[in-house]
């Protein structure tokens, strides 16, 4: 049985995350760059926001004050993008997330001037939130590529993982 709990929802994430990069890399460079259709943002763009939020709401919650985010430099590319996403949840793990005590209790985290409090679970699941809205947004611009979009539902998720082993 999978419970819906926030190592469930990372487990998800990362999947859904590492999905969605798969299927970034049968796009040319040029393709990645560039927008889909006038007015619409660029893959490459979306998965740095995707990268770049996951981030940093990661070393939020590790106490850190979030003065710096991920630039397009450091996220040109889609090795880029997984490399800077592997870090983040290299983050992920060091949060004590199995600690109902932590994830209730109300924290503040800083950055750019403004503060904000609230506990970790809430920015826990606005991560996963966030970065599956934006997932659906690069599965339409794949899809304007002739690109098939992966499947990154976490119904999707449930069902490989309750799949007999073996």
């Amino acid at each position: 049985m999978i419970n819906d709990d926030i190592v469930s929802l990372y487990a998800f994430n990362r999947w859904a995350d590492r999905k969605v990069l798969q299927a970034c890399r049968s796009l040319s460079q040029e393709q990645y760059l560039a927008e889909p259709v006038p007015g619409w943002s660029s893959v490459s763009s979306t998965i740095l926001h995707i990268t770049m939020v996951t981030d940093a709401w990661l070393r939020g919650l590790t106490g850190e004050v979030i003065e710096r985010f991920l630039t397009e430099a450091e996220v040109a590319t889609i090795d880029d993008a997984d490399r800077c996403l592997d870090a983040a949840y290299e983050t992920l793990d060091r949060l004590p997330i199995g600690s109902p005590e932590w994830l209730n209790t109300p924290m503040t985290l800083r950055g750019r001037g403004r503060s904000l409090v609230l506990p970790p679970w809430a920015i826990l699941r606005h991560v996963v939130n966030h970065s599956s809205y934006h997932r659906g947004q690069v599965a339409s611009k794949l899809k304007r590529f002739g690109i098939e979009q992966p499947a990154t539902d976490l119904l999707f998720w449930a069902i490989e993982q309750s799949a007999p082993q073996g």
